[in-house]
């Protein structure tokens, strides 16, 4: 089923975010991680995509798992990072007969390594243009979710750039959109308002990312612009040199942060699961 159908026909829900494993014991833990998280009854849940080809492979075979699983929406990502439009037609294809009816259609970060990537050089160079890829060749085959950025893409000069490029990705065919990780829901609640201002009227799924580890949290939040609150910092780096005190405090953040969006009419909650369903579980059981 498509996630548009799927978000119309439920009034509340969670979807969750894999990432492909690099290695056997990854693929033990994924299995894992898909089996225990399948029991929450998500709205759908998605794999992402390995850039440069680093991981493409594997990524095919992380989302043969989740098709193993049953009874799950699924929806793998595509970036255009590295791909060819042939090799993109022959995965939506192979998707295509396996029955999967949802794609993330992203532009994808710069290759490790080269941060002035030079993304016109690529067959596909922005998120917008691998919409209108699918869109050409597969017509309405396919439910394209895009990415949105509630404090603006780390490259975009302004919010209203910002908004103009997403508003240039949904009228070239996205559906619907997820968040990026953001950790004030103010800044949640302000792109719900300049969306209404643009005339992008189709659903969006804030993106939570659990807050356990302070160093990893920093890592996230430069490369995606993400503020993080100095209220949590701080209440985390008091408990430096002690990680499950430090993650108990990072949980209940992200908890209070939930309960707000929930109360605040966000009753579709997407989480970046980083393949570590505890978290995820203790973070449910308490909404």
């Amino acid at each position: 089923m498509k996630i548009t159908q799927i978000l119309k026909e439920k009034s509340s829900g969670i979807s969750f975010e894999f990432f492909p494993p690099k290695t056997d014991s990854g693929k033990i833990k994924l299995e894992a991680s898909i089996a225990i998280l399948k029991e929450c009854n998500p709205l759908y849940a998605s794999m992402t995509y390995g850039a440069g080809g680093g991981t493409q492979a594997r990524t095919k075979e992380a989302v043969n798992i989740l098709l193993a699983k049953k009874d799950m929406e699924i929806m793998p990502h595509l970036t255009c990072v590295g791909a060819k439009k042939n090799e993109i037609k022959v995965l939506l294809d192979e998707y295509k007969s396996q029955g999967i009816e949802n794609i993330m259609a992203l532009r994808g970060d710069p290759p490790e390594g080269i941060p002035d990537f030079d993304f016109t050089t690529q067959d596909l160079s922005y998120g917008s243009d691998m919409v209108t890829f699918i869109k050409k060749e597969y017509g309405d085959n396919f439910c394209i979710g895009g990415a949105v950025y509630p404090e603006g893409h780390i490259e975009s000069s302004s919010l209203e750039q910002d908004m103009r490029y997403t508003k240039k990705k949904v009228d070239a065919g996205v559906d619907f959109l997820v968040t990026q990780m953001f950790f004030n829901n103010d800044y949640f609640y302000a792109l719900r308002d300049r969306m209404q201002k643009y005339s992008i009227n189709v659903p969006v799924l804030p993106g939570i990312l659990p807050l356990i580890n302070l160093n990893k949290l920093k890592q996230f939040a430069s490369i995606c612009k993400a503020t993080i609150p100095k209220e949590i910092e701080e209440a985390m780096e008091f408990y430096s040199g002690k990680p499950f005190e430090m993650g108990q405090v990072g949980i209940e953040y992200t908890i209070k942060q939930c309960r707000d969006l929930i109360k605040n009419g966000a009753n579709k909650l997407h989480f970046f699961t980083l393949n570590k369903p505890a978290t995820i579980k203790i973070i449910l059981n308490s909404l």
